[in-house]
């Protein structure tokens, strides 16, 4: 019984609001790199983005004093988790238990090299369900590149800018 009762909580209050202010500019910013991201794909023919960008922009533009929002993380954890993802997929081949296994890896080496990036835990699993959907379509090693790195530093470049402008606080907190 004392396990279920752990299940209530400890009984702390809700985080305060987000301020409104906060609340606008920061689903704006994500809003216009997300588009500004799809553009980009669309002129130069390049793949530029994947669903783990939009739960990113979240963090990085939403909750910048977080420690996943630091340009380490973010680039260093998607890059984590498409390596790893086309490991797996390249030498465990396209079985479920091939996608969990690199889920696990990824999560146990961000968490290993400190540069834990919770969206970028799905990058495996981006590779995987992209194949399913399109078999005739296996992932290159391309993918690191496009679109996992070029996005994600572009994500952070946006956040270098707006995070800077007005803030009275500098950001990053750290890069290394």
């Amino acid at each position: 019984m004392n396990f279920f009762r752990r299940w209530q909580g400890r009984g702390q209050p809700l985080p305060e609001p987000y301020p409104i202010k906060s609340i606008i500019t920061s689903s704006v910013t994500a809003g216009l790199v997300i588009a500004g991201l799809f553009f980009l794909t669309e002129k130069i023919d390049r793949l530029l983005i994947m669903g783990s960008f939009a739960a990113s922009s979240l963090i990085v533009f939403g909750l910048p004093e977080s420690p996943f929002a630091q340009p380490r993380n973010v680039i260093g954890g998607h890059f984590i988790g498409s390596t790893i993802g086309l490991i797996a997929f390249t030498y465990l081949s396209s079985h479920w238990w091939a996608a969990a296994v690199a889920v696990a890896l990824t999560m146990a080496t961000m968490k290993f090299t400190r540069t834990v990036h919770p969206p970028a835990t799905s990058n495996p699993l981006v590779i995987f369900i992209a194949y399913q959907l399109n078999p005739l379509h296996k992932p290159t090693w391309e993918f690191i590149l496009f679109p996992t790195l070029v996005g994600a530093c572009l994500i952070i470049l946006v956040a270098l800018v707006k995070h800077n402008v007005r803030r009275a606080k500098p950001w990053p907190l750290y890069w290394y």
